[in-house]
């Protein structure tokens, strides 16, 4: 953004944008100031919203104006000023495209907290996409290798250069959306074409895969289960692989009630898309490489463990079950012995008491 044009109005420019666009991943570090599930609740809350780009963006500017205080007033280009209010404007303009590439993945978003809490997400770019990666480096490299060539012939410059790659290179990303999003309505209507089990769907989901824009991840609830696989989005056709699973919806018991009522229970399930939960009874309370800690002892001891997991990432093939989970350890009381974010270890092993 800053090479595109805007480092041609003010000083000071391209710096005060990256640090915006970057800045309200500061959020991560909340877990200094508490729990696992407690930087889990608060990561893409405020920062990330609407209400909190113009306060992210004062605290970067106020940043960049102890900076060019400290290196005595001096810019690059002497003959191009700082001008504070416009940086503040391009801090909140770069805070903005953070919130538009978060809601691009299929983690999502919250741009309304603290009004709502609702999360949204567009669900077309895998959270890693090396396709966006190439576009915006050669955005980059390239006007370096042209500066290379010209100062052999000897041509002169004039002014910032890149202007015309780095406008090339958001063109291209936003093409890049535009061909993931209309791949991304096929897939979607594929998914809700169809019955399952001779059921129809209450809700579909399509989640990309990286680099190619044709495979899809889906996800299909019924009443009584949740189907999972892949989709063509080219041909369109579901299950091309005749791969699907069925996964019917596990039992509601006093303990997952219990674990759904826990602190990291109640922030996980209004995160979660698909949410289903895993429990299993600890046979003299003891759970695989959990820590001690964590188990409790005496009256306190656990005796189930309740795992949260979200179908919208366990992708065919793949070894997903700990990623972006939680766990609940309960007592026999159905009393919450420990909860975090995150599973260590998906194996429980069972042991007698001495």
């Amino acid at each position: 953004m800053g090479r595109a044009g805007l480092n041609r109005k003010t000083a000071l420019a391209t710096a005060t944008l990256t640090l915006a666009a970057e800045a309200a991943d500061l959020d991560v570090f909340g877990r200094l100031f508490g729990s696992s599930a407690f930087g889990f609740e608060h990561h893409r809350g405020f920062t990330h919203s609407f209400l909190g780009v113009p306060v992210v963006a004062a605290v970067v500017v106020a940043f960049m104006y102890g900076v060019w205080r400290l290196r005595g007033r001096r810019t690059r280009d002497p003959n191009l000023p700082a001008r504070w209010g416009l940086l503040y404007g391009y801090a909140c303009l770069a805070g903005l495209t953070h919130i538009l590439l978060d809601f691009t993945n299929n983690y999502g978003v919250r741009p309304f907290w603290p009004f709502s809490e609702r999360w949204y997400s567009w669900d077309i770019v895998f959270i890693v996409e090396p396709v966006l990666w190439v576009i915006l480096i050669l955005g980059l490299i390239v006007p370096a290798l042209f500066a290379l060539i010209n100062e052999e012939i000897g041509a002169r410059r004039k002014g910032p250069q890149g202007r015309v790659a780095a406008t090339l290179a958001l063109a291209g990303v936003l093409a890049f959306w535009g061909v993931r999003d209309y791949e991304h309505r096929r897939a979607v209507a594929a998914l809700d074409s169809r019955l399952y089990e001779g059921v129809d769907p209450i809700r579909v989901s399509a989640y990309p895969y990286w680099v190619n824009p044709f495979r899809w991840y889906g996800v299909v609830e019924t009443p009584a289960f949740f189907a999972t696989t892949e989709v063509d989005s080219l041909t369109p056709e579901v299950d091309p692989l005749g791969r699907m699973e069925i996964r019917y919806k596990p039992e509601e018991t006093p303990v997952t009630l219990a674990a759904k009522k826990s602190y990291v229970g109640r922030v996980y399930l209004d995160w979660a898309q698909y949410p289903v939960t895993e429990t299993e009874q600890l046979d003299g309370g003891y759970a695989g490489d959990e820590r001690a800690q964590d188990l409790g002892t005496g009256s306190d001891r656990a005796a189930f463990l309740v795992r949260f997991r979200d179908l919208r990432y366990a992708y065919p093939g793949r070894d997903t079950r700990g990623t972006l989970g939680a766990m609940v350890l309960l007592n026999r009381d159905l009393q919450v012995v420990s909860e975090r974010f995150g599973m260590r270890s998906t194996t429980t092993r069972t042991r007698e008491r001495p």
